[in-house]
Parts: structure tokens; C-alpha cells; sequence
């Protein structure tokens, strides 16, 4: 159940109850579903196609245990509705969990149910469930996709609680790339609902159902984008206020108070992130809403990507340690060391030891007296020594002096590293253009919420293969006079940049090209969200350059690619 729960096919999702969600084996009833749809709104663009006089053919009366292509067992039925079915299945050629739709071939939606399969499994973007198979066969139409165990539905996500702002921007960014992916090669989703999001257990969102969802139901769409793009945005309110944007009830959540219209989420839920609630506003401006700083609506996918990129980023909040374990003495602790030990008697069983006689034999007192006369020796020795020592200091009338070079240089060294602060810092541009100028001071900033960021490039992660990048950008940073650095702490836009820190000579004079830099501080080398390290030797400099050669995508399989600084801290003396 754990496993259905978590990823079965999403094509039956409506603002009731959720069909992965019903008891295993049942299967919701065409009345239900169609009592549900009445609550649901995705776009005021979504249309469904007509379905005649004539209803659709009923669902294939398959059964548990039955085999498709002599390869594909069905296992369960997880939804029954409108003359198809949706199945958990078992790939016994690949021993591997699958979702198959099945219909009639004689359904009115088939051939477009089998022209959208196709389409989709073409697009191969890890960031959709993929479609394995399409196949018309024996009177039935069936489509094979992925099944993903690890996944949570966003449905199952919202119910527990709102999300934070960082994962509430991972979600909104990771489907804008999505969509404006699928959109890009003329795919469009137009069921973009809470039970089509999957959550892995990397922190990665899938998207299912793209395209195969809507042929199912017969929703089509005039603007197809715009749709999308709204979709998105009522997943970001939701996963912002826990609230369905419209009047509603839909998907597990509350609607929105009748007669108030689309209020912004931070004015439903108190402490939600302004620049989240104000994209959310724009993505869904087109019906009724408006921006409070009355920015543009983003009408496609790819805007609202790019209105995504253009926010300061939100960094994933720092750990929260709980209190430590209570404080717990170690045995030798909890022993008798150095305590006497407490006697009550002899224990029942046991021989009392009997204590050895003194000695008073004459051997005896001649061993006593030798022991003491050795005594008295060893202590006079030591009385010698200590006052010859004393002696000897008071007779020493040439002290060894410090002299105020050498004791300068000792502190100097026992110095410890510090932030350097910063004079000035500038672009760098070896073609004597910039990309982002306006933005350098935001690395410098001492804000790690504030970033230099680069424009999109497309194509190429080496600044789009463009003549004017092929050395790449970054920031140069001048200390205003020769430093010593013994370490760099430099936190990244995002992670996957490939880029080195170079240092200029210490008679440089305002260094822009990159011959100028000639000590390397770090090798070239893809970093994380933090390039970080301590010089084995300080370096005397003045000016030190941050260079980027490469960008990281945006997307898992993106064609697009950015990258940027957020801050920079050098250490030394």
C-alpha cells in the first residue's frame, strides 16, 4: 500500500478524494469522479471535448494476474473511470513495478490517448515520469509508464503542513524548467494538479501524466502555456498557505473564502516569503488577481522561469540540533576511584586474608635503616641541585634580549587569520564588455542572500560558445593594498560551476585581463555551493579574480545554463 500510495498513475485526479488513496482493489465509480470534477479548477483555459450522445465504452473487464504482451501482469486496479482504467503492474521481463492505462481500442479518446503516449516517451526528460510503452493490441489500448516507490505525491506533501520558503522555490523552479522543457518541443500537460508532482527521495519533482492525462479526460486547451503556467502558480499558493486559490475545495485542501477573491498568500498565511507570494500572483494574474508591485503576469512557463531566476536565491535553512543526550558518567567515573571503599563485613563464603607480621626479626630493622638513610641521601641531592640552579640564575648577568624586529615577526605569526575587508570590485570582462555589472556589489555585500547572476545561456555551458565569453566572467576584488591571503571561503549561486581563484602579482596596478593574474590560489575544478580552502603558503596580493569557465544547467536535461556568485570572503593578514 506504502508503495501505491506514492506513485500510482495520476489520471483520475479531482478536487475530492484522491483515488490512490482508496482501499486496494476498489476502484472509484464514474458518479463520484464526476461529482468531484465539479470542484476542481485548473485554468479558466482548459475545455473538455464534447462526448457526443453515444458514452464512451465501458472499461475492459481485466482482472488481477492478467498479462499484457505476455509481459506486463496487472496487479491492482488503482482507478476506474469514464471507459478507461488505471493499473499497478509488474514488468516480469525487467522484474520491475510499472503503471499501465488501459481502454478500448473503439474509445473515442483512444487515438489520441496512443498519438499523446508517443509524443511524450519521445521528449526522454527525467524530470516527467516516462512513458515505456504505447501499444494497440487485441481490441485494447494500452499505455506502460514508470513507477517511482520513493516518490510522495505533493497532495500527501500539503497535507501535513505549508512548505518553507527554500523548498517551496525548489518546487516552483524545478516544474517552470519542466514545463518550459515539454512546451519547447510542443507538449503541453493541462493537468498540472497536486497528484501529478512526485517528490523523490533526493529532492527531485517528476511531473506525470504530461500530455497522456488530458487525452485520457479529453481536456484541451486555446492557450495551452497559459495554462500550464497558471497551474504552477496554484501549486506554488498551496504549497505556500496549504489553500486551494479558488473558492473551492479541492485536493485535500480548503478553498478560499466565497465573495473575497484571490487574496495574496501573505495576506492568508502570516510569515510567507514576499517574493514567493508575489510570483505565485503573477503566475495567476489572468484570473482576477494583481501583483502588488504590478510586475508583468507570467503567461508561459518560461517566463515565469525566468521570473524564478531573477529572485535573490533562498538558501536551505541551517540544521536544528536538539538538545544533547543527558550527560552520562563513564565507569571509571562511576567506580570507587579514589574514594575508601566501604566494608560491612565479611561476605558469607569468602576467606578473610590474614595480614602479613611486621617485621621484627633483626633482618627487618636493618632493612628499615637502610631504607632511611636512602631516603635522607636522595633528599639532600635534590636540595643541592635546586640551589645550584637558583645560584646560577641570580649570577647570570647577560640575559638574552628580544629585539622588537624579532618579537614582531613572532606575533605576526601567531596572528591569527582574519576577513579582509574589501576596497572595490569590478566585473571581469577580457572582451571590455560585462554581462551583469550592476550586480557585483551583491557579492561583496556581506548578504548571502544576494547574489551576482548571470543571464541564461543557451546551448553551451561555456557562456553559450559566445566569442566575447570564451574566457568566461567572474569578479575581480581589490583589497586596496597588498595582503597577505591564507584562505578563501566563496559561496556559489548554485553548485555544478567550474571555476578557479587567481591572484595578480604584488606590482599589479587595476589587472583585467587574465594573463595578469599569474598565482594560482585554486585549480580549475567544478565546485559545490562553496569553494572553500586554506593556502599552504600566505599569498601577497592586492587583487584577486573569481573565474568562471563553465555553467551549471538549470535543469537536470536543460538546454539552458546560469551560474553567479553570492559572496566572497578572503582571509588573511
Amino acid at each position: 500500500m506504502a508503495e501505491r500510495s506514492t506513485a500510482a498513475v495520476d489520471v483520475a485526479d479531482n478536487s475530492g478524494d484522491d483515488p490512490l488513496t482508496a482501499q486496494a482493489g476498489k476502484a472509484t465509480t464514474d458518479g463520484a469522479a464526476e461529482s468531484q470534477d465539479t470542484a476542481e479548477k485548473t485554468s479558466p483555459d482548459t475545455n473538455s471535448e464534447p462526448k457526443g450522445d453515444e458514452p464512451a465504452p465501458a472499461a475492459p473487464e481485466l482482472h488481477s494476474g492478467h498479462k499484457l504482451a505476455k509481459r506486463y501482469r496487472l496487479e491492482e486496479c488503482i482507478t476506474r473511470l469514464d471507459g478507461f482504467s488505471s493499473w499497478r503492474a509488474v514488468d516480469e521481463k525487467l522484474r520491475r513495478a510499472v503503471g499501465v492505462h488501459l481502454l478500448p481500442a473503439d474509445h473515442p479518446r483512444a487515438r489520441s490517448v496512443l498519438a499523446a503516449a508517443r509524443s511524450a516517451a519521445l521528449l526522454g526528460d527525467p524530470r516527467f515520469v516516462m512513458v515505456l510503452d504505447a501499444v494497440e493490441e487485441n481490441d485494447l489500448v494500452y499505455v506502460v509508464h514508470e513507477w517511482l516507490p520513493d516518490a510522495t505525491e505533493l497532495t500527501a506533501l500539503l497535507a501535513v503542513a505549508p512548505m518553507e520558503p527554500h523548498e517551496a522555490y525548489q518546487l516552483v523552479d524545478q516544474l517552470s524548467q519542466a514545463m518550459t522543457a515539454a512546451h519547447r518541443e510542443g507538449l503541453a500537460h493541462l493537468k498540472l494538479t497536486p497528484s501529478a508532482v512526485l517528490r523523490t527521495s533526493s529532492g527531485q519533482y517528476r511531473i506525470r501524466g504530461l500530455a497522456v492525462n488530458a487525452a485520457l479526460r479529453g481536456i484541451t486547451a486555446d492557450r495551452p502555456q497559459r495554462t500550464d503556467t497558471e497551474a504552477i502558480g496554484a501549486l506554488l499558493y498551496a504549497a505556500l498557505t496549504q489553500r486551494w486559490p479558488y473558492e473551492n475545495d479541492a485536493y485535500g485542501l480548503s478553498g478560499l473564502p466565497k465573495g473575497v477573491g484571490l487574496l495574496p498568500p501573505d495576506q492568508v498565511r502570516a510569515g510567507v516569503h514576499r517574493g514567493l507570494s508575489e510570483l505565485a500572483m503573477r503566475a495567476l494574474v489572468n484570473d482576477g488577481a494583481t501583483a502588488s508591485r504590478q510586475e508583468p503576469p507570467c503567461t508561459t512557463p518560461d517566463e515565469l522561469a525566468k521570473a524564478v531566476g531573477a529572485m535573490p536565491r533562498i538558501r536551505r535553512p541551517e540544521p536544528t540540533f536538539t538538545n544533547p543526550p543527558e550527560y552520562q558518567r563513564t565507569t571509571y567515573q562511576q567506580g570507587t576511584y579514589g574514594r575508601p571503599a566501604t566494608r560491612t563485613g565479611p561476605v558469607a563464603g569468602q576467606t578473610m586474608a590474614v595480614p602479613l607480621a611486621p617485621l621484627e626479626s633483626r633482618t627487618g630493622k636493618v632493612l628499615k635503616w637502610g631504607v632511611a638513610a636512602l631516603l635522607i641521601a636522595a633528599l639532600g641531592l635534590g636540595s643541592w641541585q635546586i640551589a645550584d640552579k637558583l645560584l646560577s640564575r641570580d649570577n647570570d648577568s647577560t640575559p638574552t634580549q628580544t629585539t622588537p624586529k624579532e618579537r614582531d615577526d613572532d606575533e605576526k605569526v601567531k596572528a591569527p587569520d582574519k576577513p579582509l575587508s574589501i576596497k572595490h570590485a569590478t566585473e571581469f570582462a577580457p572582451s571590455g564588455s560585462g554581462i551583469q555589472e550592476d550586480e557585483v556589489p551583491n557579492a561583496v555585500d556581506g548578504a548571502s542572500h544576494t547574489s551576482w547572476v548571470t543571464p541564461q545561456y543557451r546551448g553551451y555551458p561555456n557562456f553559450g560558445n559566445l566569442d566575447n565569453r570564451k574566457q568566461g566572467s567572474g569578479i575581480i576584488v581589490d583589497l586596496g593594498k597588498v595582503r597577505d591571503i591564507s584562505g578563501l571561503k566563496i559561496d556559489m549561486y548554485r553548485g555544478g560551476q567550474k571555476a578557479e581563484v587567481l591572484a595578480a602579482g604584488e606590482d599589479a596596478t587595476e589587472p583585467t585581463s587574465l594573463s595578469d593574474f599569474s598565482q594560482r590560489l585554486t585549480g580549475l575544478k567544478t565546485v559545490g555551493e562553496t569553494l572553500e580552502t586554506t593556502l599552504d603558503e600566505p599569498t601577497r596580493t592586492r587583487y584577486v579574480l573569481i573565474r568562471i569557465a563553465e555553467l551549471p544547467p538549470e535543469g537536470s536535461s536543460s538546454k539552458t545554463y546560469r551560474g553567479g556568485i553570492s559572496e566572497i570572503q578572503l582571509l588573511g593578514r
